[in-house]
């Protein structure tokens, strides 16, 4: 099934069913008003919501009505965790390699991962707003998962039993402040403004046989002031699944209903595929070249990140924003 949030004027918003095709949508109020209530106790709301669902999807539903992303809040605008991983070492390859430092083997076993805030998730068309252009504003386009409860010391296996949902991010950066939050050895903080997600959440069954060995094996296609940028595949060259970025998270702790948990930027070793954020660009300029050549986005650059399925549809509908000054 899909699920959204609406704005409603509240922080959490209200909680619709959306039909596959993303056409109509149909207030779950009757079922639960808010996604936090049905990932607190998925096996009581779930069947619920798929029976809408199926309802809806069959013309039966009773009070149908236009979907239009623009409404659309973060699936889960706000979350218990947002621990966001970087399973594509290719991407943390590229990066070592521009500063010429060497790769850790360590990198290839155990998972990057940091926790970001998630106390101000913002929508799929909502503005990204940053105060300065010298910030180095780059987009990063991801795949996201939302977890029920898994206790601690859970195996990767058990870790992908808890996935409920799958969802696109933007998970923002602000490259030219990166360099010295992590010279104090401490991580991003400043650095990591506001993520947007996908208009939709979707449980897995819906991707069909995209969904394999915890991982979504669709093309992301990425659209910078329009212009298509990247197409690289989701399943290829993911080092870590989703069930083991899970694991990592819970080795030394529980992970409750409601965490979402991030695949980092898409990436893959065949360039052709191009890019899912700027700062790969630029990497391989520097690699290539010597130095980088592209530069960050601008006030009043957009992108837009987007999954299709076999059969050119979207899935999660788009995150479509623009760069505005605070």
């Amino acid at each position: 099934m899909k699920l959204a949030t609406l704005k409603d004027g509240s922080r959490d918003g209200q909680l619709v069913v959306v039909s596959r095709d993303l056409k109509t949508a149909h207030y779950a109020t009757d079922i639960a008003g808010k996604m936090q209530t049905v990932l607190d106790d998925w096996q009581f709301y779930a069947p619920q919501l798929q029976d809408l669902y199926d309802a809806l999807n069959a013309g039966r539903a009773r009070h149908p009505f236009p979907f239009e992303p623009k409404h659309c809040m973060a699936p889960l605008p706000r979350a218990y965790q947002w621990a966001d991983g970087s399973a594509y070492v290719n991407h943390v390859e590229l990066v070592r390699k521009a500063r010429g430092a060497e790769m850790p083997p360590e990198f290839w076993t155990d998972p990057l991962m940091y926790q970001g805030g998630s106390d101000d998730f913002i929508g799929p068309q909502d503005d990204i707003v940053c105060a300065n252009e010298a910030f180095g504003i780059d987009f990063e386009a991801e795949v996201a998962v939302i977890t029920g409860d898994v206790r601690m010391g859970a195996t990767p296996e058990q870790a992908a039993e808890a996935i409920r949902l799958v969802m696109l991010a933007n998970d923002v950066s602000l490259r030219n402040l990166i360099p010295a939050e992590l010279g104090k050895g401490f991580g991003f903080f400043q650095s990591k403004p506001a993520t947007a997600f996908s208009p939709v959440a979707v449980t897995p069954d819906e991707l069909g046989d995209a969904w394999q060995d915890r991982k979504v094996h669709r093309p992301m296609t990425v659209h910078w002031n329009s212009k298509k940028v990247g197409t690289p595949d989701c399943g290829t060259d993911m080092v870590f699944d989703f069930g083991q970025l899970i694991a990592h998270i819970c080795k030394t702790r529980n992970v409750r209903a409601g965490s979402i948990v991030g695949s980092g930027t898409i990436s893959n070793v065949d360039r052709k595929k191009g890019y899912a954020c700027i700062a790969e660009k630029r990497t391989i300029e520097t690699i290539e070249n010597g130095k980088p050549e592209t530069e960050f986005m601008k006030f009043g650059d957009s992108v837009r990140i987007e999954m299709l399925d076999a059969d050119g549809k979207s899935i999660f509908g788009a995150i479509d924003q623009e760069v505005v000054a605070r």
